[in-house]
């Protein structure tokens, strides 16, 4: 336990060999510097996960995300800890926030950033179906553009196929009708448009004539035909429309899979909203409730040092330092005594050079 409080007050930034002499202040940093370590912590859980996403399908997509996530996390760890450290418990409570507010700011975007892949893991059911959804009506979409280009381009041609058909179906109609009226007129059948005379005579040769001719017009009409459908069906292959089919659910299993980051998100994106475009206010408010406890979770290194009361360990580092700044002015002027002075202090005695010392330093005050 000693081992474990001794890396909590490592990663708060206390300077240990002072927090030691404080028993009362112990625990109130090792929250603190637990609270940091694990913010840096699920920062490398997602850092990891997102940068597992774009490498996904790639060998070494798992060696990625694992050093991305450790390198993300070592920086969101530096970054919490020397801010908390530098937070100054001496000023105002104004002053304080002052401090923390480029913090504050930060923590809020890595709590975007840091949130949103593991909401994407979060919601990856319903992100599949919402992603199978879109690429099922992009095929369709797909698919009524060609129709419509096809239709535009071939108009002509589709036109002159309708009107051969038309015309294909009306002597179909009449070769049969003009076959039945010379039937009659071979057998004798006396109506208003056959002569009643039994055989193969005059009136039924013209018949015959007529019948011989429609077939042959629907003979060149039905070659006519197949000759623009074989075309217009090349025209097809060659456009794409006949190679172009709704997505199985096999495919749209393999599309959602591997689905990229950007895709993903766009569609975590659209789960707050229903088919008719209004607002889903249920899983609106889920999303983003995730997202405020991972901001909230981020900035809680800064709220938890900024709410903590002042305690003798802020006290002695306040004092430690002051301490150090005079040593630090005092060393300054005493360089600058002894580089103005042209007297040769190597010649000096022990004994003489320890009364220079404390003659220069009677001149302050601690």
């Amino acid at each position: 336990m000693k081992k474990v409080t001794r890396f909590f007050w490592f990663c708060s930034g206390a300077h240990i060999d002072t927090l030691k002499k404080y028993p009362i202040e112990h625990n109130k940093y090792v929250g603190i510097g637990a609270t940091i370590f694990f913010t840096a912590l699920f920062a490398s859980l997602s850092g990891g996960y997102a940068m597992y996403f774009v490498f996904n399908g790639d060998a070494f997509a798992v060696g990625f995300a694992i050093l991305f996530g450790l390198l993300w996390g070592t920086a969101i760890f530096n970054m919490d800890r020397y801010i908390v450290s530098s937070i100054n418990k001496e000023g105002t409570t104004n002053q304080q926030i002052l401090q923390a507010s480029p913090r504050i700011l930060l923590a809020i975007m890595i709590g975007i950033v840091i949130s949103r892949p593991l909401e994407l893991k979060i919601f990856d059911k319903e992100i599949r179906q919402k992603l199978k959804l879109s690429y099922l009506k992009g095929q369709h979409r797909k698919i009524d553009t060609l129709e419509k280009t096809y239709n535009q381009k071939y108009a002509m041609e589709m036109g002159k196929t309708n009107d051969l058909k038309k015309e294909k179906d009306s002597l179909e109609k009449d070769i049969n009708r003009s076959r039945f009226l010379l039937n009659q007129e071979v057998f004798g059948d006396k109506t208003n448009q056959t002569s009643g005379i039994t055989g193969y005579g005059t009136y039924a040769k013209q018949k015959q004539a007529v019948l011989e001719e429609k077939e042959a017009r629907l003979k060149t009409v039905t070659d006519n035909l197949g000759q623009l459908d074989a075309y217009l069906g090349h025209r097809k292959d060659y456009e794409g429309l006949n190679s172009t089919r709704l997505f199985t659910d096999h495919q749209l299993d393999s599309l959602a899979n591997v689905a990229g980051f950007s895709d993903r998100n766009w569609a975590l994106g659209q789960l707050s909203y229903n088919e008719n475009g209004t607002r889903d206010l249920d899983t609106y408010l889920a999303i983003s409730f995730i997202g405020y406890l991972f901001i909230l979770f981020e900035c809680l290194p800064v709220f938890v040092k900024l709410m903590s009361p002042k305690g003798p360990y802020d006290v002695a580092v306040a004092k430690t330092a002051e301490a150090n700044m005079y040593m630090a002015d005092r060393d300054k002027d005493l360089n600058i005594t002894v580089t103005d002075n042209t007297y040769d202090h190597s010649l000096e005695t022990d004994v003489e050079r320890r009364k220079r010392v404390i003659s220069s330093e009677s001149k302050y005050e601690f």
